[in-house]
């Protein structure tokens, strides 16, 4: 990271940022691509495995049924029927487990009725042929094996019409007796079940057809919502102060958003006065109104410190949290802040506000320590002046000052086990001799490892006394 190169994610930790940022992306564009037919073809492959699966399970269990009512010696026959029958099923699941889905997908449901349909058609012929009852069984495939399959209206109907005459041409050439009324009842019902099913199918084609469309809307609107995001996110990084040096003094910071906008704030000021100021806050939740509350208390801190002339940091906090206050109510908003403000002098810093520890590694003694600062939160009371205070803090050649966010604290790993500030001073303590962009990466580096995903923005301030 370059002196003067703006604040960024460090170069150890980007990479797996972004990657996390783009899966989601990476998604989407793959469905902006996808055509209806794809995606209709993609549901279906997944269908036919359930039919399948149903279909395996169900034939051989029905052998049951079976042995209770069918003529003893048919057993045998309808038990070879029902093998057969639930080989091929098992074959076509893994056929259909094992290839991608495709435009002819839709052929293994043509294949599985005809498969348990024309069994149970060589059954009715060796039940009586058109007399016999067991026809119902071609309801059920009629039914389930048409309505388990998302696919167009015209399928259906061309499917129930094979399986109707399946069963009509195999009982006429059986050339059994058989009783016209019978027969047309049976027809009837069977016609009245494709009918039923083709026209269930094609309202559910609509409605798959409309939810794909409607999706392809949403990916539209979630473009533009992103392209906004992505400009917030340009601007309040462009806000962001440069890694450089000061009198006596290097500076360096870092800031990763969990989301495209972030709620957390630091800023380096050097006042018209010639002060120099360091400030670092946290609004409370991210996002786009988090990051706007952050960018109206970054306003407001720098017309503070730059209009107020030689003043304190209590005495910033206390202006800038009546701004805070009134912003906050005029949004309808329950978010608060949390800020530090330190005057930068040559020998020592002035601090207020009630933010995060800051843990300051002492060169001479090589030991961190750490300082509490005094005040409340902002936006939450309409005075805070009697809960504010100055605390100065001598910082000699050597001593590194480092503020920091909850994001990097209270980030959690998979045992539910936070970082801690514990962490941080030890790392602080391990890294100190390193330059302080170094320094920044190695710490980002290591709470990444830690943390399972990042749930909260994560601002890291190193401030090391040089002169």
């Amino acid at each position: 990271m370059a002196v003067n190169s703006p604040a960024a994610v460090p170069s150890e930790s980007s990479a797996d940022w972004r990657d996390r940022r783009l899966v989601n992306r990476d998604e989407l564009a793959r469905f902006e691509v996808l055509e209806f037919d794809d995606y209709l073809n993609g549901i279906l492959h997944e269908w036919l495995q359930t039919m399948t699966s149903i279909a395996f399970t169900l034939v051989p269990l029905f052998f049951i049924l079976d042995f209770f009512t069918m003529p003893k010696e048919l057993l045998t026959r309808f038990g070879s029927y029902r093998l057969a029958s639930t080989l091929l099923l098992i074959a076509q699941y893994i056929i259909i487990r094992r290839f991608k889905s495709g435009k002819y997908s839709f052929l293994h449901a043509f294949i599985a009725s005809l498969n348990v349909g024309g069994m149970i058609v060589l059954m009715t012929v060796d039940l009586g042929g058109f007399d016999s009852r067991y026809y119902a069984g071609l309801n059920v495939v009629i039914v389930g094996g048409n309505l388990l399959m998302p696919w167009r209206a015209i399928y259906t109907a061309v499917n129930s019409s094979i399986i109707i005459g399946l069963y009509i041409v195999f009982n006429v050439l059986a050339g059994q007796p058989y009783s016209p009324s019978v027969l047309t009842n049976n027809l009837f019902f069977l016609t009245s079940m494709a009918i039923m099913a083709t026209a269930i199918n094609h309202l559910r084609y609509r409605l798959v057809e409309k939810e794909f469309y409607l999706m392809k809307e949403l990916q539209k609107a979630r473009d533009a919502l992103w392209s906004e995001m992505e400009l917030a996110k340009r601007i309040q990084t462009a806000l962001l102060p440069e890694n450089r040096r000061l009198d006596g003094y290097d500076f360096a910071a870092v800031m990763l958003p969990a989301r495209e906008v972030g709620g957390d704030y630091y800023d380096l000021i050097e006042a018209p006065q010639g002060r120099k100021w360091l400030t670092i806050g946290d609004v409370s939740g991210h996002g786009v109104d988090a990051g706007l509350v952050m960018m109206m208390a970054e306003t407001s801190i720098t017309s503070m410190i730059n209009s107020l002339g030689d003043t304190t940091p209590s005495a910033v906090i206390e202006s800038v949290n009546t701004i805070i206050r009134q912003n906050i109510s005029r949004l309808g908003s329950d978010h608060y802040m949390t800020l530090m403000v330190m005057a930068i002098g040559k020998d020592r810093v002035t601090l207020a506000g009630k933010h995060q520890d800051i843990i300051i590694y002492r060169g001479a003694s090589n030991k961190t320590e750490v300082i509490s600062n005094k005040g409340t939160w902002l936006g939450i009371a309409d005075d805070i002046g009697p809960y504010l205070g100055d605390t100065d803090v001598e910082i000699r050649k050597g001593d590194l000052i480092l503020l920091f966010t909850d994001g990097i604290t209270e980030a959690v790993n998979s045992k539910g086990e936070m970082y801690g500030q514990l962490r941080l001073e030890q790392a602080l303590n391990q890294y100190a001799d390193l330059p302080i962009r170094k320094l920044l990466d190695k710490i980002i580096a290591e709470v990444n490892r830690f943390q399972a995903d990042q749930l909260d923005d994560m601002t890291l301030v190193v401030l090391k006394k040089i002169a």
